[in-house]
């Protein structure tokens, strides 16, 4: 649909684009990124003939710009530009119509059907049919920047050139309008190029992407391929970390500050605190978490770790809603706070950490097997309500993990506990088998994500041993005092 074959451009003697080639198929949404004064948008108005071209070959199926005539480019192609003049005296409708002119010929045209539908789709595509009536100048300038797309959308043009369409507009604007955009253009089979500065919105809607760096191609493909911290660091000239889009099979990029205060060790002063129905740890600073828990599953950044003891008879239709209750009934903030049940006495919890230069831990634990299980052999159980039980554990360590240390920590952790059912012969009482955890077990791994890198934490690493170590040991007084207290009843 679009070829640029060796594109140059200077602004005196300031050389903007130096020798940038690609194409973009019919259909494809494409990308162009880059930091500021990177040529983005000298490349669009070049493309849109909005610049004259020097240097290079740019063509629109197949024929050059240069034979295309005005009117005839405008069949062709339409273009939202950056900053757009308010046409003042004009309502939302009449400026959409504007699109229309490549399509009418003649001194006087008349209006067709199809001009009034595809207005009408224009307006309905961008979400302001309602607001057809409107003058241009009343609407917010997220609105009227989804006007004049809709403008250069009832062109009905085979190529729409875009240059930051998301321009003035808030998060649920961005998210609406680019949906409608990739639905239309799929529907129409209309080739989108796009100029967009934030790189999360061009990884998530982009078939391919450019990426300029100093009027040069950087990089040029799809975004999960191109886009990798290495590169976003060097063209932006920032710290950038990469992490897969939790609903999307995408790359979402976050900038990581430069500057960050290096802090003191966490754990000479993290000490569980017991209330009435709950063991309590709370930070002072935010931790990087991957749980299980009821509340707060995933990678998140929580202050406080909060294992609730829940009678033998807790039943609940929707346990962590309840639970999200139950801790800001106690002034505990669910969106910062890592939250467990329990049926087991929260009293009978161990603490157990290990203070070294370069690798502190530290572990909570409280154990209850009544519903133990072999995971291996867990198909043979009957479909039951669970028995008491429960095996919650809490690790934090002060330093920085990633995140397979995060996942080996996990990993590790599982391992020590079913080593520990183990050494207490704790079976399975479906199988008579030895049991490796229990049916409703939870984990949190927490990290201070300061101090000391730790890129892994399984049992090879000096981490991995420690944390090992301490959850066998806490996991073993855990079960010790669970089956002491069985033994007063």
């Amino acid at each position: 649909m679009l070829q640029v074959r060796e594109v140059s451009h200077r602004y005196g003697t300031t050389q903007v684009l130096d020798r940038v080639t690609f194409s973009v198929e019919k259909g494809e949404l494409f990308g162009i990124i880059g930091p500021n004064g990177s040529g983005k948008t000298t490349l669009l108005k070049l493309i849109s003939k909005e610049l004259p071209l020097a240097s290079g070959e740019i063509a629109i199926s197949g024929r050059p710009l240069s034979e295309l005539s005005t009117k005839q480019w405008a069949r062709l192609a339409a273009v939202l530009p950056q900053t757009l003049e308010t046409a003042h005296g004009y309502t939302v409708k009449e400026t959409v119509a504007l699109g229309r002119y490549a399509h009418q010929r003649g001194l006087l045209p008349a209006w067709t059907a199809e001009d009034e539908a595809a207005v009408q789709e224009a307006l309905a595509v961008v979400g302001l049919a309602h607001k057809m009536d409107a003058p241009l100048e009343r609407l917010s300038g997220g609105e009227r920047q989804r006007a004049y797309l809709a403008r250069a959308l009832a062109q009905e043009p085979q190529l729409l050139l875009l240059d930051e369409p998301t321009n003035h507009m808030d998060l649920s604007g961005q998210v609406r309008l680019l949906d409608r955009l990739t639905a239309a253009a799929r529907a129409r089979g209309l080739t989108v190029v796009a100029v967009f500065h934030e790189m999360n919105v061009a990884s998530l809607y982009c078939d391919r992407v450019l990426v300029l760096k100093d009027g040069k191609t950087a990089a040029l493909g799809a975004p999960a391929d191109v886009m990798t911290p290495a590169l976003l660091n060097d063209v932006f000239a920032a710290p950038v970390v990469r992490q897969a889009h939790p609903a999307a099979a995408k790359p979402m990029f976050s900038f990581v500050p430069q500057h960050r205060e290096e802090k003191t060790p966490l754990l000479g002063g993290l000490r569980p605190v017991f209330l009435a129905d709950a063991v309590v740890l709370a930070s002072p600073r935010p931790l990087r978490v991957l749980s299980s828990a009821l509340v707060g599953a995933g990678f998140q950044w929580a202050t406080h770790f909060v294992n609730r003891q829940v009678g033998l008879d807790y039943d609940c239709g929707d346990a962590e809603e309840e639970m999200r209750r139950y801790l800001k009934r106690h002034g505990f903030s669910p969106e910062r706070t890592i939250g467990m049940m329990t049926a087991v006495d929260v009293h009978d919890a161990v603490w157990l950490q290990e203070e070294r230069k370069g690798c502190s831990a530290a572990v909570l634990v409280t154990a209850g097997v009544g519903n133990a299980v072999d995971a291996a052999r867990a198909w043979r159980h009957q479909p039951a309500a669970a028995k008491p039980g429960t095996i919650n554990m809490i690790i934090v360590v002060d330093g920085t993990l990633t995140e397979a240390a995060f996942v080996q920590a996990v990993m590790t952790a599982t391992e020590a506990k079913a080593k520990a059912l183990a050494e207490r012969s704790v079976c399975d009482p479906e199988t008579r088998t030895l049991a490796t955890g229990t049916s409703t077990d939870s984990l949190a791994v927490a990290a201070t994500q300061t101090g000391r890198s730790f890129p892994y934490a399984g049992t090879a690493t000096e981490l991995g041993r420690t944390l090992g170590r301490l959850v066998y040991e806490a996991t073993i007084e855990a079960l010790d005092r669970y089956e002491r207290r069985r033994g007063k009843r």
